[in-house]
């Protein structure tokens, strides 16, 4: 099961306009993706589970770090914009993926997470 220490991105709402323009969000974007594919990630079109660890706002109290660690995550942004975000980043074109499942839990530090799971 690989376990990437990046912190996950979701993918921004992209504009011609973000061709040129360096706005903070889809340069977060672009750097996140140059760490997908530094890192050299593998994903498989079927039977893949990728798990997206958020890091913890540094201004949370160190018991709602303890109750929060693990629990899922259910605030924006939404784990279908993660999910495109990864794909986007590994394949230039991701039209043969057919079976993922994504999930976004609260942790300490940023982790993306990869298990082959049976079709």
């Amino acid at each position: 099961m690989p376990t990437y220490n990046i912190t996950p991105v979701a993918k921004p709402r992209q504009t011609q306009r973000d061709k040129w323009a360096q706005r903070p969000a889809v340069m977060r974007y672009r750097k996140f993706c140059d760490r997908i594919r530094y890192a050299r990630v593998q994903l498989y079109p079927c039977g893949l589970h990728v798990t997206f660890i958020i890091p913890m706002p540094d201004s949370w109290s160190k018991r709602k770090r303890q109750e929060m660690d693990g629990q899922p995550h259910q605030q924006r942004p939404d784990v279908d914009n993660f999910g495109k975000a990864i794909l986007d980043a590994v394949y230039g074109e991701d039209s043969h993926v057919w079976d993922v499942r994504f999930t976004k839990l609260w942790g300490q530090q940023g982790q993306i997470i990869i298990e082959r799971i049976e079709p």
